[in-house]
């Protein structure tokens, strides 16, 4: 046991070691931008401006080995989220100046290259009152960090709460006479554990409930890390009603998997108390399961699968078995909280699977949408990461979520509250 707390210890160190090297040398390729630009201002200016530009490095730092040495989740989950917001900031935010002055500075060394096979001098400053060419770099390497900077604190203040109602219509084929003109309310990726703003928080299940959905569905992520992060909100979330049901997933945060525990038996204990929010929520929890809906003259199934995910993510969910007992539905409806998994198995079920909802994505909480343009780094990871895809008589939706992650903000991306109505194609 002293052997693996030993080797446990030599690999925080030596993580420490790289982080904090890594980070310093970003601070110093940076801080040579800030002695450019003080180096005219008045003595005792210049030595303030220098030291309060060390004061964030020194807090970062700290911030770090409280994470790698300490244990952060004794701590709450918003104090843990603004200390990644804060060093991602930082840092992002540097890097972009450093890379700047390194365009500056590779344009210097290849025109010192060239000064031995010319007999042209370059000349770094121009006459009149012009800026030297390093000053220049100093000023644009300052105004680049300062552009996400702002980018960030814009997408706290605000865009995490932004909420958007989307309307869409989903043309489905054959779809039955009784079925022609539901409604489906769609929320996901609450992630209660990031929440700062509870009243705004309240105004966007309000968004959700004006629109009088036929059935609410929620897609999983409930929580980021553990249960007791829902406990405050379980009074707001538990409002969401609709004639036909609310039904509701699990995501893959909500098993507990990010985060240490004691024992084995402290993390089923957790998963057990989220089964039991679900049910404080008034959220009819499917796991691996279905319920049989009858509207009007048609068979009407609402089926739930636990998190299954491509590539890294646990894969919990059991297709054959939440698909059991809807053999004779006319119309089934797929909540499974990974979108990734309508490529890998739900389109290609013997049963057709008429509609899958999900979620996971968050639009990457940053990008662009412009009418029918969208685009995000999402894009890169998920081949279907925000709105409608259609394939013949299957449909998928991905929900942008209704919470946030890590960063407590989003940039172009608003949150989301989806009404989907089905419509006869």
């Amino acid at each position: 046991m002293r052997a693996l707390l030993r080797k446990m210890l030599r690999y925080r160190l030596m993580a420490a070691f790289i982080f904090l090297c890594f980070f310093l040398l970003i601070d110093l390729y940076f801080y040579q931008a800030v002695v450019s630009l003080t180096a005219n201002a008045e003595p005792g200016t210049r030595k303030s401006i220098r030291l309060l530009f060390w004061l964030p490095t020194v807090l970062s730092l700290m911030a770090m080995l409280w994470w790698i040495f300490d244990d952060p989740y004794r701590y709450s989950a918003n104090f843990r989220n603004w200390v990644i917001t804060g060093l991602m900031a930082t840092y992002f935010s540097k890097t972009i100046g450093v890379l700047v002055l390194l365009i500056g500075d590779v344009y210097r060394g290849v025109q010192w290259v060239a000064g031995f096979f010319t007999s042209k001098v370059p000349s770094g400053t121009s006459g009149g009152h012009s800026i030297s060419r390093s000053e220049f770099l100093s000023m644009a390497a300052v105004a680049g960090a300062s552009v996400p900077l702002g980018g960030f604190v814009f997408g706290i203040l605000s865009g995490a709460h932004d909420y958007r109602v989307r309307r869409v219509k989903v043309q489905v084929p054959g779809l039955p006479e009784a079925l022609h003109g539901l409604r489906i309310g769609q929320v996901s990726d609450i992630h209660s554990g990031s929440f700062w703003n509870k009243t705004a928080v309240q105004g966007g299940v309000d968004l959700l409930l004006k629109e009088k959905p036929d059935l609410i569905t929620f897609t999983g992520d409930l929580v980021n890390n553990e249960t007791a992060e829902v406990k405050e909100y379980i009074p707001i979330f538990n409002k969401l009603k609709a004639p036909l049901g609310v039904y509701s997933v699990t995501g893959n945060h909500d098993y507990g998997d990010y985060r240490s525990w004691n024992s084995r038996e402290e993390k089923t204990k957790n998963f057990q108390d989220l089964i039991v929010a679900h049910r404080e929520l008034h959220f009819d929890l499917l796991m691996n399961a279905n319920r049989n809906l009858r509207i009007g003259d048609t068979n009407f199934s609402v089926v739930g699968v636990e998190n299954w995910g491509a590539g890294r993510f646990a894969k919990y969910g059991k297709l054959e078995q939440a698909l059991t007992g809807t053999e004779s539905s006319d119309f089934r409806l797929m909540l499974s909280h990974d979108p990734s998994h309508w490529d890998a198995e739900i389109r290609k079920h013997a049963l057709p699977i008429h509609m899958t909802l999900s979620g996971h994505t968050h639009g990457f909480q940053f990008g662009v949408e412009i009418g029918n343009f969208k685009w995000s780094p999402s894009q890169y990871i998920y081949k279907q990461w925000a709105g409608l895809y259609q394939d013949g008589a299957h449909s998928l939706y991905v929900n942008r979520g209704f919470g946030y992650l890590a960063y407590p903000g989003r940039v172009g991306i608003p949150p989301e509250l989806t009404v989907l109505e089905l419509v006869k194609a």
